[in-house]
């Protein structure tokens, strides 16, 4: 006898009353308990995008490089030579807050499916984490679980983890961020989609073994937590990087001939969304039979199985006569392979147990019938707000600077990154630490460069400006490394939707992330929307994260920020106003966060870009490095503190302020090392492509100097950056 629904169920599932009465339209009936389960997976936030669809929509998603936008499970790219790049980034906030390994080594496990699963060879990760406070009694251990975590599903399966950030912020106290981004590299004539077609085709199960892991793992990530939180570890679901390395090598095996219609990873809602979102996209329906489904726990209810986000699982859809042949593959690699179900024409969802229909669900009724809300949004009410210094106490650069670079968000992080294997594979060209990893594609003379980026206070303060300046500052950092951008994918991460402050944040933030994508030509080509951040209805800042992929279409000598030689000349690209509002000088030395963020100006942005880029390509910069959090100074100084090679720089010929000059955090800006000999060429190219630039000093021996202001040993400065984690 099915169980009798009430209103308190229906809240647990995470739907609205106003949703449950829309399901008995779409049913013409009551649901039943399984089909009330899989309606709550469809329609949660994390699966449907209810509240952000509309906005989502707005975002570039085209242009000639763009051989697949959102939609797929990752988004693909053309780089020439018959070769495509596949990524995206996912979010795993809420599995990680409540068990920190599992939740973000299967956030690891999940990102490089969703790349395999289109036949891509994964070829490089990389991560956001955003932690609270260093003072708070569970950051230690959060950050310790999440960063072992990560490393231990990666250094697993054999894939370098090559770029990342880590920010600390009290506003995540109660809710971390952990992103996590995945590259693979495809053949445009081998690309995988998840589309079925044809009527009867297998549909067939692999990989592990369901079990009662992970279940309403999806509605638990579109809920916000509360003080019971740590009740929802049974939706956490558990990883074994060993069985992923094995289900990558067969289905990467079995993609190389013709058997493949369609291909899906189940991921969040399990085999709930992997078999919905086939038939959907397909236009079919699909009937499974779920007595066949493999299960490692006994007594397992067609609730459970449907449910269950159990890891290391793909669902496909086989071409007819390729069973055999691909069941062989399969074995070989001692794995489940499972004839579950098959396509019909039907367009339902057609669930079987025990040779009885258990659920029948029209397929348009979980995916386009799903919710869409255009739900009202409040604007941010900018205060014009110029920040006066004499109002702070006088502080001496040296001192500002050294209390920056031993700060946890600007201290060195080698003490993560070394747990991390970078050159597994063997193609790291330049890891963590740069502006952008460098990854080789395989056997050949050209490479990818990757990055993410984000910037939670400039979107609190300005989501617009902060919305632009997370894509320009994503974009720059490709640049220093002399590849071309070419695509983003992005994790929205935001508080709870219901409110009409956060929506405007995330509508706002969008805004600002169009017109800079669109202006720089560096389209939105896959990405996760993460809302409900927060603890007791305390939000989080709007945090969206940018990851870039550019090419390097010649890789002779790869460009870093680290200085590589005496007595070259430092010149700094684009205007310095001395922009000190929400800025890292503000916040280490005087905890405050005022201010609006740096105006970006995007044709500066663009000229300024290309025209260090051009530089690059004719070998006349050295080393480079973009400004951005902790101004001109904090540059410099992360440019001499690997390369322990010493600045002199000058005081500016016109009288200004040097605090603004050198902790100021204007847009549009780098830091070029340049050979003497190579000067009179690089100003020609500057100056004819109207690029405003100051030729601000040299590189020196031994010591950090700014003229009358500063000089500190480069060992010593070494030392200042890498002591914060010895006291954590």
């Amino acid at each position: 006898m099915d169980m009798k629904i009430t209103d308190k169920i229906i809240e647990k599932h995470g739907l609205k009353i106003q949703e449950y009465n829309n399901i008995q339209k779409l049913l013409k009936r009551d649901p039943n308990f399984l089909e009330l389960g899989i309606f709550s997976a469809m329609w949660n936030e994390h699966c449907s995008y209810k509240s952000s669809k509309i906005h989502l929509k707005k975002l570039p998603t085209k242009g000639k490089q763009v051989i697949q936008g959102p939609g797929e499970n990752a988004g693909i790219i053309d780089i020439g030579d018959n070769d495509a790049i596949v990524f995206k980034i996912e979010s795993h906030n809420h599995p990680s807050y409540i068990e920190p390994y599992q939740g973000a080594a299967t956030g690891v496990g999940g990102i490089l499916r969703d790349v395999f699963t289109m036949g891509a060879r994964p070829i490089a990760l990389l991560n956001s984490l955003h932690f609270g406070s260093p003072s708070h009694p569970k950051t230690k251990n959060l950050l310790n679980g999440v960063v072992s975590g990560i490393g231990g599903y990666g250094n697993c399966i054999g894939i370098p983890t090559v770029a990342g950030e880590i920010k600390f912020n009290d506003t995540y106290n109660e809710n971390i961020l952990v992103n996590a981004m995945a590259v693979g590299h495809a053949k445009k004539d081998k690309i995988f989609y998840s589309k079925a077609k044809g009527v009867n085709k297998a549909v067939v199960y692999v990989g592990s073994k369901t079990g009662r892991d992970g279940i309403h793992g999806a509605s638990m990530a579109s809920a916000e937590f509360d003080e019971n939180s740590e009740e929802k570890k049974p939706t956490v679901q558990v990883g074994d990087p060993f069985t992923e390395k094995l289900l990558l090598e067969a289905c990467l095996e079995l993609m190389k001939d013709d058997s493949i219609i369609a291909i899906q990873d189940m991921g969040a809602a399990g085999l709930t969304s992997s078999s919905v979102e086939m038939a959907s996209k397909g236009l079919l329906g699909i009937e499974l039979d779920l007595d066949k489904v493999p299960c490692r726990e006994e007594n397992m209810t067609p609730y459970e199985m449907m449910l269950s986000e159990s890891q290391e699982r793909m669902l496909i859809i086989l071409e007819d006569n390729k069973e055999e042949s691909a069941r062989k593959i399969f074995k070989k690699w001692d794995l489940d392979f499972v004839v579950i179900g098959k396509t019909t024409n039907s367009k339902n969802l057609t669930l079987k147990h025990n040779k009885e229909v258990v659920g029948e669900i029209p397929i348009e009724a979980l995916a386009s019938k799903a919710p869409l809300y255009d739900r009202k949004w409040k604007k941010k009410k900018l205060t014009k707000k110029n920040i006066e210094l004499k109002k702070f106490k006088k502080l001496k650069i040296e001192d500002a600077l050294i209390k920056i670079l031993s700060s946890p968000n600007n201290s060195n992080k080698s003490w993560v990154t070394k747990q991390y294997d970078q050159m597994v594979m063997c193609d790291t060209v330049q890891r963590s630490g740069s502006d952008a990893a460098i990854i080789r594609i395989h056997n050949k003379d050209k490479a990818i460069a990757v990055t993410v980026d984000s910037s939670a206070n400039y979107c609190k303060s300005d989501p617009i400006t902060g919305g632009k300046q997370i894509v320009c500052e994503n974009w720059r950092n490709l640049i220093s490394v002399g590849a071309q951008p070419l695509a983003i994918t992005n994790c929205l991460n935001f508080g709870n939707p219901e409110n009409e402050e956060i929506m405007g944040e995330f509508a706002e933030c969008l805004i600002g992330i169009k017109e800079a994508c669109e202006f720089l030509n560096y389209p939105v080509v896959s990405g996760n929307v993460s809302f409900y951040n927060g603890t007791n209805k305390k939000n989080i800042y709007p945090t969206p994260v940018i990851g870039g992929v550019g090419l390097i279409n010649t890789l002779s000598k790869p460009i870093d920020h680290n200085f590589k030689k005496i007595n070259s000349i430092i010149i700094l690209i684009g205007k310095t106003f001395g922009h000190l509002g929400q800025s890292c000088y503000l916040k280490e030395n005087f905890k405050i966060e005022e201010g609006n963020p740096p105006e970006i100006n995007l044709i500066n942005e663009k000229n300024n870009g290309e025209a260090v880029l051009n530089l690059i390509h004719k070998n006349l910069v050295i080393s480079a490095h973009d400004v951005s959090e902790g101004g001109l100074i904090v540059a410099l100084s992360e440019m001499s503190i690997q390369s322990k090679i010493g600045v002199r720089i000058e005081k500016a010929k016109k009288l200004r302020n040097l605090t603004e000059f050198f902790f100021g955090e204007d847009q549009g800006r780098y830091v070029l090392e340049i050979d003497k000999k190579n000067l009179s060429k690089v100003e020609k190219i500057l100056k004819n492509n109207d690029i405003f630039y100051e030729n601000i000093g040299i590189t020196q021996k031994t010591f950090f100097e700014i003229e009358g202001e500063v000089k500190i040993d480069t060992n010593d400065l070494f030392k200042k950056n890498n002591q914060w984690y010895n006291n954590f």
